[in-house]
């Protein structure tokens, strides 16, 4: 049975709270979110499970939810061990090579660990010129659009590896569109950072006046965590989808991996346990970022099941079919990648678009041939669902894990972070979305490349 349409409220309430809670009662929103968030999402699993008796949908959205936790949980402890100096000013070249240096990063160790390990270097390198487009410009390229070039870059194309999607497949397909937006994204940035006539507070000696002279050196500081890192990293692959040998739990005719996540987890503890304690105050590392982000993602993931449900319930209609294209797929995709979770987004118009051609999303062999073309334009939707599944995360705070942890950590240092509506109106519809149009009509509408 599928759920009423009203059942979208306490998601809509959720993102609202969101929004406005940290402008008009800052004080009750920063104490009371972590009971608002679970019981939004306690509302909605009770009437799924005895209103709707199905108990599936929230089921598998803990599943998905812990997978998701464990990994962000896991990076984010594992980095926080590692301190890493950079001996020279912030200046506009140096920041747009560091976010390059983290958009090509994030393909290897993805989008949160590439996000968890660079940030706080970013912010030092800047020291006391440091604002709030700095950590905005981060999150677009280093959270989100940098990690699309590979399964590992972003948990929707690993979804799409596990379904049959050849792990370079992206890499070959996507590369043109990542390289557009990385590139006209620095520009912007540089184009930014270069008004920014604020200066380092430690680039004077206040007595002399003379100007310090930098070394350019790199010096990290708790180089053992970079093994933990690789622990995790190998971990996501260790899946039963993947290998036979993989222990799994059965439901309802799922695989569902634990021990991965056990890796994971272990791993964070074991990489905090025996951390450089010198890397971890330099860091000022603290548990509030991951926190904030484990409460609010859970109400996340349990108040957008109805949200999901509908959406899978009309891509897979005669009138969603109908509209199957990669004009729509690309904006249908992005737009809801930009409030709802990106990875069960992307498996939903992966599916519709399947379907349109006469095959189905559980059929690895079908979707193998989807992905080699064997269907009219399928190499182009397909690449417009991977495209849009993570570029458009960096819309909004909540489109993406790492976006909260990166503002989490930014405000925890001090920077004052725009307000989600701010985000969006200030930066997200005046520069991402004009960029995100250009890659539309230029690799999918026109497909002039």
């Amino acid at each position: 049975m599928l759920p009423s349409a009203w059942s979208v409220i306490p998601f809509i309430l959720l993102l609202s709270l969101i929004a406005m809670g940290p402008l008009f009662f800052e004080h009750f929103w920063h104490k009371k979110y972590p009971l608002i968030s679970v019981c939004l999402a306690a509302l909605v699993v009770i009437y799924y499970i005895f209103m709707l008796d199905n108990s599936h949908s929230p089921m598998h959205a803990a599943i998905e939810y812990m997978q998701f936790i464990s990994l962000l949980a896991s990076l984010f402890i594992a980095s926080g061990g590692i301190l890493i100096k950079i001996d020279r000013d912030g200046t506009p070249m140096a920041n747009t090579i560091l976010l390059i240096i983290g958009s090509v990063a994030a393909n290897l160790i993805g989008t949160t660990g590439a996000s968890m390990l660079l940030i706080r270097p970013f912010i030092r390198l800047n020291k006391n010129r440091i604002k709030a487009y700095h950590i905005v410009f981060f999150i677009f390229m280093v959270s989100n659009v940098g990690g699309s070039l590979t399964p590992i870059g972003d948990p929707p194309l690993f979804l799409g590896f596990l379904k049959g999607i050849p792990f370079f497949w992206t890499l070959f397909h996507n590369v043109i569109p990542w390289a557009f937006a990385v590139c006209i994204l620095a520009l912007v940035f540089y184009f930014f950072d270069k008004r920014n006539n604020s200066r380092h507070v430690s680039s004077t000696d206040d007595m002399s006046g003379q100007i310090e002279n930098h070394t350019g050196k790199v010096t990290i500081k708790g180089s053992k965590n970079f093994f933990w890192l690789g622990v995790i990293i190998c971990a996501v692959f260790i899946d039963p989808n993947v290998f036979d040998w993989v222990p799994y739990i059965l439901y309802e005719e799922q695989k569902i991996s634990f021990l991965r996540e056990l890796i994971m987890l272990s791993t964070a503890v074991l990489s905090y346990r025996f951390a450089n304690k010198e890397a971890l105050t330099g860091n000022e590392f603290e548990f509030e970022p991951i926190r904030e982000v484990a409460f609010l993602f859970i109400g996340i993931f349990g108040t957008m099941i109805p949200a999901l449900d509908l959406v899978a319930q009309y891509a897979n209609s005669e009138a969603g079919m109908a509209m199957i294209n990669q004009n729509s797929l690309y904006w249908g995709t992005g737009a809801l990648s930009a409030v709802l979770d990106n990875a069960p987004t992307y498996l939903n118009f992966l599916a519709a678009g399947i379907a349109s051609k006469g095959g189905t999303i559980q059929n690895m062999a079908e979707i193998r041939i989807y992905a080699a073309g064997g269907y009219a334009n399928s190499i182009i939707e397909l690449t417009a669902i991977s495209i849009a599944a993570v570029f458009f995360g960096a819309m909004t705070y909540i489109g993406n894990g790492p976006n909260f942890m990166v503002k989490s950590i930014a405000e925890q240092i001090g920077i004052k972070m725009p307000s989600f509506l701010g985000y969006i109106i200030m930066y997200s519809l005046p520069i991402l979305l004009p960029i995100l149009f250009l890659v539309w009509l230029i690799f999918f509408y026109f497909q002039l490349i």
